[in-house]
């Protein structure tokens, strides 16, 4: 709406590269309004075309992280391997008052066949030992209302209540932290927790697991169903009506790893 304005502005600043790390439509009128020097991420939407539907794998075996360190190799060093960094300022510090080791369990994701069905997190709860501390945004607190009502475990409600650097603060100090493929799981990497991290409709072949996470973490995955990934986002609904890569996940082995 404002692209005329924002030009200009950015003209004015006379920069002398530009680093595109969305490489998109927008973005691309960016790119040739200003004519610089520039180096653009590359997306691999063919492959990933390929992989949800023909289930052909060509994907580079490469994190994201890593192909974003590629694109802006011109600038920088060798990495330091230490994997990712969140810094949270000090007033966004959050106290859950619990003062013993807890579990993090973050409820939400931004598409339905990302997140774990209502009665399987319940299942999950049932089985964990330790307190549990529940993480989402606005859009998930009916369903934390859901789990903890249906839930015998020891439960502390923070969903929708937490901005995401209270809710980093929360996932910092956690023992264990469970999570779909979402924000908060790159978090708990960035602090380097153990992470239980399950996957539906997308799959770590595109390349965006936790980064360099803490060795005791594990991903867990229905294996060979025929139609992993159905998308490289998610949909509002399983598409095949089963949802299968959910209903199926080995909440037994995730709570036995998660009580230890």
């Amino acid at each position: 709406q404002n692209f005329g304005p924002l030009m200009k502005a950015l003209k004015e600043e006379k920069f002398d590269y530009i680093i595109d790390l969305h490489r998109n439509l927008r973005t691309g009128r960016v790119r040739f309004a200003l004519r610089r020097v520039r180096f653009a991420f590359e997306k691999l939407n063919w492959q990933k075309w390929l992989l949800v539907n023909l289930k052909l794998n060509k994907m580079p075996a490469k994190h994201i992280v890593d192909r974003y360190l590629k694109t802006i190799h011109f600038f920088i060093d060798e990495p330091d391997e230490k994997g990712l960094d969140y810094f949270i300022p000090k007033n966004d510090e959050y106290d859950t008052g619990l003062k013993e080791p807890y579990l993090v369990m973050v409820i939400g994701a931004n598409h339905y066949t990302k997140q774990m069905p209502d009665d399987k997190m319940v299942q999950l709860c049932n089985a964990l030992i330790k307190p549990i501390v529940l993480l989402g945004g606005k859009a998930d607190v009916e369903k934390a209302k859901t789990i903890e009502k249906l839930s015998r475990a020891n439960i502390l409600n923070l969903t929708g209540k937490l901005s995401i650097n209270q809710s980093a603060s929360v996932v910092k100090k956690a023992d264990w932290v469970i999570t779909p493929d979402t924000g908060l799981m790159h978090i708990a990497a960035a602090f380097n927790r153990r992470i239980i991290s399950y996957w539906g409709n997308t799959v770590p072949e595109f390349g965006m697991t936790p980064y360099k996470t803490n060795p005791a973490s594990q991903l867990f995955q229905v294996k060979n169903l025929t139609c992993r990934p159905c998308s490289k986002i998610g949909f509002e609904k399983c598409p095949k009506k089963h949802f299968n890569c959910m209903m199926r996940q080995d909440i037994d082995a995730m709570a036995k790893l998660a009580n230890n």
